[in-house]
């Protein structure tokens, strides 16, 4: 049985400014699991996710000369990097048409987690089931998904304030509906 080679951080880091190739093998095998945990927590999606990994330990390789080993630790600057190359390919043209193509589709919300599935118990996923389409993708956004308003505006191309307008517009709604609910029964 071949011994496992082991090492240290500045070593390692030297070694990969110095393009050696098992090095950074070793840097993949040792950090790919925890980077990709990373990014499949912004991609949600595990063949994109892995497609990141692989352009973000690329991006590593071509980019290690501008590492700084005085501005933080290498680990820190990997998960910048993938974290960044994540949000990037959120905000991408591709994904926004991936976002689109989906929202032209009548969309429901059949496709809720454990957790949401809960909040049917209430009747709230018939009533937010019942929103335009332009008022759902905004709480899908928000509320399932845990996006700011701004990145709502940048993830649709729709102005903050068309955002913020829809939004209350939506909430009003939902709340007059759920307050229609509850004096019914």
């Amino acid at each position: 049985m071949r011994e496992k080679i082991v090492y240290n951080h500045d070593d390692l880091v030297i070694l990969i400014k110095n393009r050696d190739q098992k090095a950074f093998a070793y840097l993949y095998d040792n950090y790919a699991k925890a980077i990709f945990g990373v990014i499949h927590s912004i991609i949600e999606d595990v063949e994109e996710s892995e497609d990141i990994l692989q352009k973000t330990f690329l991006k590593i390789w071509d980019n290690f000369d501008s590492y700084d080993t005085s501005k933080g630790r290498l680990y820190t600057w990997m998960l910048n990097i993938s974290r960044n190359m994540s949000i990037d390919y959120k905000r991408s043209k591709h994904n926004k048409n991936k976002i689109q193509n989906t929202n032209q589709n009548v969309y429901t919300l059949n496709n809720l987690t454990t957790e949401e599935d809960s909040l049917d118990t209430i009747g709230l996923k018939k009533v937010v089931g019942k929103l335009k389409s332009e008022h759902l993708i905004l709480i899908e956004l928000a509320y399932y998904k845990g996006y700011t308003q701004e990145e709502i505006s940048k993830e649709l191309d729709i102005p903050i304030g068309t955002v913020k307008t829809r939004m209350r517009k939506a909430l009003l709604i939902l709340r007059g509906q759920l307050k229609e609910k509850t004096q019914v029964q």
